[in-house]
């Protein structure tokens, strides 16, 4: 060690003092943390405007902030996107080799069953599942579906499947045979992933599945499939190390690298397709909106099919150093089961659904500690006010809300450092540039109503691609140099923006997104239904529901045991959570002059009758 000798002025001197005494450092480790970031910043590391991975700098103190000043970081940060680029080698790998006893996941089931990971164990599991991958001709392109819980094998799975190159498409455990077989042809999936719980629903639809060549099962055997458990061991243990194959292809950033399956309203699911580059995408989203430090426990309430388990449980959260949390749900919920979890395992930042923060509310929340947990965060559907202020009142912290799509990373938020406005979405992320657009594509003023439109010019990272083999999806949603969310909002005199709607009708209820068209097709196949229409019905827990307006066929009517049979119908065809909670029989629908149902007249009569009840209630 070398000691040096430094001359300062009292003034600097002074504010050093004080902030060695609010981080509990001596003088001369807060000199060295100071000249360690300083240096960092002068080769790329850690600071805003370039991407160095893994992540490097100071540990900050609950009270500080990665975006300290919100209109110098939008004004200055940037990622830069290197020609190459793989999830898999530049960020697991690194973390593995830069420090191989670091925390990257603790697992909890249920029952209790507790399992830690380091980056050194995914690296290694992942390599094994790759050298597996090698054997059965997975090869770089080839699009393979992943159908698994909470699971750790999701993650070293998918781990496996972006360092090799294949495109891997996530599907919720909950759908139906006619779901896979639909997604599976449309994909051109060759290999399916899953466990022996949904093996049936895939050897049901394998034959009519021509693309499908290998089927993989994680916790067992069975006849016709690859057992991962057999593989690891027989007849010799499986390599830690990749096998050097000649013609083995490094990934480019531009490549593709996932597949979301995303709702829609006049059609089928859409495939969202995202490159190499989208992880980099969700720096956004973990360092900004989420505000981790490499030594913080996130936990992201979500599942392992849909686009949220990306923005909360992998990319971001691994880039910035952080261990994820995962609590693995298969039997019957009960939202405050998470609430003594928060507890005995100092989670730090925590993120969920509108639903859930609703719920857990009505907990006595005094009786649990929440001393470790500093940062709280919501997306997925506007949160009501009171919840914000029921939760802080409880907890002392505020809850940030977030916007963004399959489609995006995290694009527009209330970013700690910022002042919030509850009901607001918040602000353009930095690296975003977004404006609020009219029909004909030009600018609307303040407080007035338009489309959200994200300018392509530059390109944001995390900005999908396209839509697979849809090109009547993309001329709708790329029109010159912005891409249309099919949102609809206001922005405010301070830039905040204020959500109004879906310019489609995709319903978020419960944290899921519902596109109308699945669940109208299923009613419709119901021998006593005639027409359907489907939309979002308000909800005091759930914020929307599914509702149903039905016309029955002549010789049916309407009675409380047809609407179960009817529902169950519907969770039989389709995923569960599609089922319409509320069902209501009407003689007519509203349509406009070519035919087309008129939703938002429904949607109107729901929010009305909504109001009007809640009207009533107080007045008693």
């Amino acid at each position: 060690m070398v000691r040096f000798s430094v001359t300062m002025d009292d003034g600097l001197t002074g504010t050093i003092d004080k902030s060695c005494a609010k981080k509990k450092v001596s003088r001369s480790d807060w000199i060295s943390e100071a000249c360690t970031t300083h240096l960092a910043k002068g080769n790329g590391a850690g600071t805003i405007g370039v991407t160095t991975l893994p992540s490097a700098g100071p540990v900050l103190l609950p009270e500080d902030h990665n975006m300290p000043d919100y209109d110098e970081t939008y004004r200055n940060f940037r990622i830069e996107v290197p020609e190459y680029f793989n999830f898999g080698f530049d960020v697991i790998d690194a973390w593995a080799n830069k420090d191989r006893n670091k925390l990257a996941m603790i697992w909890v089931n249920q029952e209790g069953v507790e399992k830690r990971f380091t980056f050194w164990d995914l690296m290694r599991l992942s390599n094994q599942i790759v050298n597996i991958m090698i054997k059965y001709g997975v090869n770089k392109g080839d699009r393979v579906l992943i159908m698994l819980p909470r699971v750790p094998e999701w993650w070293t799975f998918t781990i496996a499947l972006i360092k090799r190159g294949a495109i891997y498409c996530p599907a919720p455990t909950m759908l139906t045979p006619k779901d896979l077989k639909y997604r599976i042809n449309i994909a051109d999936i060759k290999m399916v992933i899953t466990m022996q719980e949904h093996a049936e629903k895939i050897d049901e639809i394998s034959k009519e599945c021509p693309s499908l060549t290998c089927r993989v099962l994680i916790d067992g055997k069975r006849p016709g499939w690859i057992s991962y458990p057999v593989e690891l061991n027989y007849p010799a243990p499986v390599s830690a190390k990749i096998v050097n194959l000649p013609g083995t292809k490094k990934t480019k950033s531009t490549d593709p690298m996932i597949i979301f399956f995303t709702s829609g309203t006049t059609g089928e699911p859409k495939m969202v397709v995202h490159d190499h580059s989208y992880p980099l995408g969700h720096i956004v989203t973990a360092r900004f909106w989420h505000d981790l430090r490499k030594n913080d426990l996130h936990f992201t309430l979500s599942d392992t099919g849909w686009a949220k388990s990306a923005w909360g449980k992998f990319y971001g959260q691994w880039i910035e150093g952080s261990a994820i949390f995962v609590y693995d749900i298969r039997s019957r919920f009960n939202n405050t089961e998470i609430l003594p979890l928060i507890e005995k395992f100092g989670i730090t930042t925590f993120c969920c659904p509108p639903t859930i923060y609703r719920m857990l509310i009505l907990a006595d929340l005094d009786k649990f500690d929440f001393s470790e947990l500093r940062h709280c965060t919501s997306a997925g559907e506007p949160l009501n006010p009171e919840v914000i202020k029921a939760w802080k009142d409880a907890t002392g912290l505020t809850i940030y809300e977030g916007y963004g799509q399959t489609e995006t990373v995290l694009c527009i938020g209330t970013f700690p450092g910022m002042k919030p406005k509850f009901g607001s979405m918040g602000r353009p992320a930095p690296g975003w540039q977004i404006e609020l657009h009219d029909d004909n594509g030009k600018p609307v003023g303040l407080h007035e109503e338009g489309r959200i439109a994200i300018s392509t010019k530059p390109r944001p990272v995390g900005l999908f691609r396209d839509y697979l083999n849809n090109e009547e999806e993309n001329k709708k949603s790329f029109v010159g140099d912005w891409y249309y969310t099919g949102d609809k909002a206001y922005r405010d005199e301070d830039g905040y923006l204020w959500f109004i709607g879906r310019d489609d009708d995709v319903i978020k209820a419960s944290g899921y997104r519902i596109g109308p068209f699945e669940v109208e097709s299923a009613l419709i196949e119901h021998p006593a239904v005639q027409e359907a229409a489907v939309v979002g019905s308000p909800d005091d827990i759930r914020g929307l529901i599914v509702k149903a307006f039905i016309i029955l066929k002549p010789g049916h009517k309407p009675s409380d045991s047809l609407t179960h049979e009817i529902q169950n119908h519907v969770k039989k065809v389709t995923a569960p959570y599609k089922y319409p909670r509320a069902i209501e029989y009407v003689e007519s629908l509203p349509k406009t002059i070519s035919g087309k149902i008129r939703r938002k007249e429904l949607r109107e009569h729901e929010m009305k009758k909504f109001s009007s009840e809640n009207l009533t209630d107080k007045k008693k």
